[in-house]
């Protein structure tokens, strides 16, 4: 098949994402308008009669003084990845970034090549010569995702060490989902844990109602938000991203973004963001206050968001990222730990790859990124 790669127009892009069962929220149209600091362009792959068969948000970051731009294809670009002619698709798309001024491309494949489910990873966490997820035998493995990596490979694309396995990646290389194609919420409730079916109970006993807010409950959000940040030690993005982030996401779709508000008392005691695309829904960012634990509103609210994921008839409710440690001691050990309590199954991707198309630039790059 010869393949044809142009600028496409948002539309054009919308609707080929729209006429899938699902693409990563990263890769739609409106994403580029969230991060407003890069500049964005949609592209789409045509085949020999001139149907759209591929399409991608590729974003560029310029670097400072000269006209030279790190291209950025988050959890993309959408194309068909088993295909045996992938240099056919991928070589296109480099000549063109290059002629965009690219001086690096880099790219996450939405490829899955390994999964875990909860009994395997419960079983990785109780013995103690288990240190990673890699160490203990994946429930399911995709060839096809190994050969896609060694086409990679030899097509010239490289990758970090650690492979992202401790977020080292800009995308999460592993994680954690809830399958809820073909199950019922009563099938998908007791593949919870004791512990999380007990503490739903709790929040409802208590008296813990969940709320979907909008723009305007927004600041209730970060409020939340930047709480959630003191005790746990990182920089919080501000308001204004949210609401760019609603903003952007649910012009184009009124149902890509959604907030939820956990509340006790008429308190605000925990919040969430979802995203949603096609069948796929992601639990993108969660916040909590630091008292009134006790009445669990962060389960209750998660248990709301996955049946009314389930209510939009998604296939997957996305955890989104946890690390490959099983390590109690690592500071990452806490994600896993709570999510693997839904019953889900730890998911991991190719990771994301480089293609330097100017060394001496990209490796200035990668120094200044080790550094930060």
């Amino acid at each position: 098949m010869s393949l044809s790669l142009r600028t496409i127009s948002r539309e054009q892009h919308l609707g080929y994402l729209q006429s899938l069962p699902s693409a990563s929220h990263c890769q739609v149209p409106a994403w580029a308008d969230v991060k407003n600091e890069w500049r964005s362009e949609n592209l789409g792959w045509f085949d020999e009669s001139g149907e759209l068969v591929g399409a991608a948000l590729v974003l560029y970051r310029q670097l400072p003084k000269v006209k030279r731009y790190l291209a950025y294809l988050p959890e993309g670009p959408v194309i068909n990845w088993y295909a045996p002619n992938l240099e056919e698709w991928l070589q296109p798309m480099l000549a063109h970034l290059k002629q965009q001024g690219a001086f690096t491309v880099k790219m996450g494949p939405p490829v899955v090549i390994r999964r875990w489910n909860s009994t395997a990873i419960k079983a990785g966490i109780q013995d103690p010569n288990v240190k990673r997820l890699r160490d203990v035998e994946a429930s399911v493995i995709e060839p096809r995702a190994f050969e896609v990596s060694d086409k990679l490979r030899r097509m010239g694309w490289q990758q970090a060490e650690d492979g992202g396995a401790g977020f080292g990646d800009v995308q999460p290389r592993y994680v954690f989902q809830v399958p809820l194609a073909n199950r019922s919420l009563d099938d998908v409730l007791k593949g919870f844990n004791q512990l999380w079916r007990r503490n739903i109970k709790k929040a409802e006993k208590a008296g813990v109602e969940v709320v979907q807010g909008g723009y305007d409950d927004l600041p209730t959000w970060q409020h939340l938000y930047e709480i959630t940040a003191e005790r746990d030690k990182f920089r919080p993005r501000p308001l204004s991203y949210f609401q760019r982030q609603w903003t952007a996401l649910n012009s184009e779709d009124p149902n890509r973004m959604r907030l939820y508000i956990a509340t006790h008392e008429g308190e605000p005691l925990a919040a969430a963001t979802m995203l949603t695309v096609g069948q796929h829904v992601w639990y993108s960012y969660g916040a909590s206050a630091n008292h009134k634990r006790e009445v669990r509103p962060s389960n209750a609210m998660q248990w709301r968001m996955l049946r009314d994921s389930y209510a939009l008839g998604a296939s997957v409710y996305d955890l989104r990222g946890i690390s490959d440690t099983l390590d109690e001691n690592d500071h990452l050990f806490g994600l896993i730990q709570f999510k693997v309590g839904t019953g889900g199954e730890a998911v991991e991707y190719v990771g994301e790859w480089d293609f330097p198309l100017n060394k001496m630039l990209h490796k200035a790059l990668d120094i200044y990124m080790s550094r930060r």
